[in-house]
């Protein structure tokens, strides 16, 4: 490799190992890297570290662009990691796109509020269909999408066309919430990992606390994005604006969509075990909308609105962080279809447009919001979407076999390459953890991370 460089008159700083890609999965097999005595340095696009971890702050308030949640803090390091960093944390458990478990106030397709006892009989419905959708999953011949194996349920289950409706409208939703995608695009085994363990937690202070930390020490070059990607037997080099790094390892942590764009390369191609994998996951359309309101108009003790029916096709589901944010504020999402559709508005239009829908609900009493926030990561180039969902045809095994070491040189990690906690920021920290592993071949203790 260093051969190579020299006759083409290259300009190269080598090091023990280039990470490119300043996210939680990069940060994290540098820190880990560094703490072992490696050198190492961190290619980042943008201006700041953290990528899909990106937090803003205007005036006394403060939004997560991308990441919110840990999902799940029982046995995770990452739990581990945000204590031993003395970050501030607040319980707000989503689950699953659960039906209970929480209070939800859930509105008909006529737009007036379900009592507790109709509720409580929904819920008890989409209990006893996901019991069944599991066995349909579970038996789903390959190259079944999940459109399909919901089909399949309703039809073994013979509702009437009025509960079916139901079920299927939410099951559309549940797809689309969680991985923004419509549901006839999704593989029948997507939500495989849809499992929460322990409570949920957000981040009163800004999620990037947990970036900055972990980059806290590191060699890490903003504003260098890697175009090209080069591999062989005796070492690696990414490619930038500013010169060119080699190493004798590289661990790449771009997004899907950026591995599959035609502005990153790398050569030679990954091997069919990592490429066919790849080709198999696509970046999903999936927006926030946060609104701050004057006034809370929604009930008190209300965790959750939904709405069911036609007039909640794109938005059905409205999340109150007043606790997290300190100001009546709503979450609600841009998801698969709607996202797509609603990617060249404007944000005044697309606050319009979540506004007739609550007013539907709760009148004149819904004011104007004083402060608004809509996330555009489907126009991110370093991101091309907010995260991946296998494809009908995908393998839940494709995950893990994207990060599949190339020649021992090349290591892709991120949240896609984790099987078990895929689209998550411990899937990411995770396999950025295998990636330093792989690496220095033997084992790195997570705690590697915060004790110096």
């Amino acid at each position: 490799m260093e051969n190579l460089h020299r006759q083409i008159g290259v300009m190269v700083t080598h090091f023990d190992t280039v990470v490119v890609g300043a996210g939680i999965a990069g940060l994290t097999a540098a820190r880990l890297l560094a703490s072992d005595g490696q050198s190492v340095v961190v290619l980042e696009a943008r201006d700041r570290v953290g990528g899909r971890v990106w937090t803003s702050r205007m005036g006394d308030g403060l939004v997560d662009h991308g990441a919110s949640w840990i999902h799940g803090i029982d046995d995770n390091p990452l739990a581990d990691l945000v204590n031993a960093l003395g970050m501030r944390t607040v319980e707000f458990t989503v689950g699953s796109y659960q039906p209970d478990g929480r209070p939800i106030a859930y509105y008909s397709a006529q737009g007036t509020r379900l009592t507790d006892d109709e509720a409580t009989r929904f819920a008890g419905t989409i209990h006893t269909f996901n019991g069944h959708l599991a066995k349909a999953i579970a038996t789903s011949p390959p190259g079944s999408s999940f459109a399909q194996v919901v089909e399949t349920t309703l039809t073994q289950l013979d509702w009437d066309e009025h509960r079916s409706m139901r079920v299927r409208e939410f099951m559309q939703h549940r797809t689309e919430e969680q991985y923004g995608a419509w549901f006839d695009d999704l593989d029948a085994h997507g939500l495989d990992d849809d499992a929460i363990d322990g409570d949920e937690v957000v981040f009163p202070d800004g999620y990037d606390v947990l970036a900055t930390r972990l980059a806290d020490g590191l060699d890490v070059r903003l504003g260098h994005e890697v175009t090209r990607v080069l591999w062989a037997d005796d070492g690696a080099s990414a490619e930038t604006a500013h010169g060119t790094f080699a190493a004798d390892q590289i661990v790449v942590t771009v997004p899907v969509g950026v591995l599959k764009s035609s502005g990153f390369t790398i050569e030679p191609p990954l091997p069919d075990i990592v490429s066919d994998s790849l080709d198999r996951l696509e970046m999903n359309a999936f927006e926030k909308v946060f609104l701050r309101f004057p006034h809370k108009f929604w009930d008190d003790g209300v965790y959750a609105i939904r709405q069911q029916g036609e007039a909640g096709r794109w938005w059905h589901s409205w999340y109150d962080l007043s606790a997290v944010h300190g100001t009546p504020t709503l979450l609600t999402f841009a998801a698969g279809p709607c996202a797509r559709a609603v990617r060249e508005w404007s944000d005044a239009q697309i606050v319009d447009s979540v506004l007739v829908a609550l007013r539907r609900l709760f009148g004149e009493r819904v004011e104007q919001p004083d402060q608004v926030h809509v996330t555009r990561w489907q126009d991110d180039p370093c991101s091309r979407g907010s995260y991946a969902y296998m494809t009908v045809g995908s393998d839940r095994n494709d995950h893990d076999a994207m990060a599949t070491p190339v020649g021992n040189v090349l290591h892709l990690a991120g949240e896609a390459t984790w099987t078990e906690d895929p689209a998550t920021v411990t899937g990411a920290l995770k396999s950025g953890h295998r990636a330093a592993e792989n690496i220095v071949g033997h084992e790195v203790p997570y705690d590697h991370l915060w004790v110096r």
